[in-house]
């Protein structure tokens, strides 16, 4: 074999390599993700010599609530989506209704293309209001609230409970005062804000665009943004594609001795002229 057709056969492997390579470098950078926004702590390691941090981002803190359906609930059982909070009360009679109209065109926004029911796809985002005024508002009332917005339970929760738990799991893990420039007092936090968390319970959003759940646009953004926290991947954990290619063993001996013979190939001449 010619010293052309060696060259031009490793060429051949390592092109579809190095071309996924760098589109998934480009890939990763061409799309603007969510930001992270509340820092739990930040910690500072030294190895080899070098000096590295790892930021420790705030994880919303578990809870347990009752449901429009009477059924006791743990934000830890939603596994594997995105979740968007409201904040709502049954007797309000200003933005609420809006809040839980936009919220019920959110949900109906996840219907399972083709499907003939028109059923909602659960898998991609948990939907959550928690009623600020659980006092007044029981499971029967928030029920009755639920059927009169079509509101569909099944990925969906209208949720009342203790008050203190309630209130403390508003200001204190979803920072609700920190995210919008609405004032929101700690005595009835009464706000137009949506909160989205990411798989891991962490606050996501964007800074210059709050999700306003009574703007159409906002709304637009965050559908999409729900879509892009479900497409992240754990960068902890290699790409799977990656992983195969590193495990084609026969593939990697292939190219050593392609490469090796190539070597050999080009200083044979250089050898024989040296005799």
């Amino acid at each position: 074999m010619s010293k052309k057709a060696i060259l031009a056969l490793i060429i051949a492997i390592l092109i579809p390599i190095v071309g996924y390579l760098s589109l998934k470098i480009m890939s990763d950078k061409a799309v603007i993700m969510p930001r992270k926004y509340f820092i739990d702590d930040v910690i500072t390691s030294q190895k080899d010599g070098r000096t590295s941090t790892d930021t420790i981002w705030h994880k919303t803190k578990n809870f347990t609530l009752v449901n429009q359906l009477g059924d006791t609930v743990h934000l830890y059982d939603i596994k594997g989506k995105a979740i968007v909070f409201d904040l709502f009360f049954t007797r309000c009679g200003s933005i609420c209704p809006k809040l839980t109209k936009n919220m019920a065109k959110l949900q109906q926004s996840f219907i399972t293309g083709g499907n003939a029911m028109q059923k909602i796809d659960t898998s991609v985002v948990q939907f959550i209001s928690l009623s600020i005024d659980p006092e007044h508002d029981s499971v029967s009332v928030l029920k009755n609230y639920a059927d009169k917005f079509g509101v569909n339970p099944d990925n969906w929760w209208m949720l009342t409970g203790n008050r203190d738990s309630i209130y403390d799991f508003i200001f204190n893990e979803l920072k609700i005062d920190k995210l919008t420039k609405e004032p929101v007092t700690p005595e009835f936090p009464h706000t137009s804000r949506f909160v989205l968390l990411d798989k891991e319970y962490i606050v996501r959003g964007r800074m210059e665009q709050p999700y306003s759940g009574l703007d159409s646009t906002s709304l637009s953004v965050l559908a999409r943004d729900i879509g892009l926290l479900m497409l992240e991947k754990d960068k902890t954990q290699k790409s799977e594609l990656l992983i195969q290619i590193l495990n084609l063993k026969w593939l990697w001996v292939i190219i050593a001795v392609i490469i090796i013979a190539f070597v050999v190939m080009m200083f044979m001449p250089l050898k024989k002229k040296i005799n």
